[in-house]
């Protein structure tokens, strides 16, 4: 995973996502779908810069963070804005749709 997004664990979430905006990707090392997301995550922290934070969390080793907010299928992303979870997306997501809801 590149330095360009945040690992996240029980240890961190809580902190990273308390204040502005933060789009947090569930996925496992397994999981075909999650590795074609991986590098559009990427390009849209690229395009992004400083705007938010792109962060990811590992179901298999975060289990309880992963049923905390109800994700049952991966890749899910989740953006929080100043703690408080405002949307959901399930499957890959697109780029430009992604860069387009970071910067709105």
């Amino acid at each position: 995973m590149s330095e360009k997004l945040k690992e996240l664990t029980a240890d961190n979430f809580a902190s990273t996502i308390a204040a502005g905006t933060v789009l947090v990707d569930f996925w496992a090392p397994w999981c075909g779908p999650c590795k074609l997301q991986t590098p559009i995550l990427e390009k849209v922290a690229d395009k992004i810069g400083d705007k938010a934070v792109i962060a990811k969390v590992n179901v298999d080793e975060s289990p309880a963070l992963a049923a905390q907010f109800g994700v049952r299928s991966i890749p899910t992303l989740i953006l929080f804005k100043d703690g408080e979870k405002v949307r959901d997306f399930i499957g890959v997501q697109q780029e430009a749709a992604l860069v387009d809801l970071l910067t709105a």
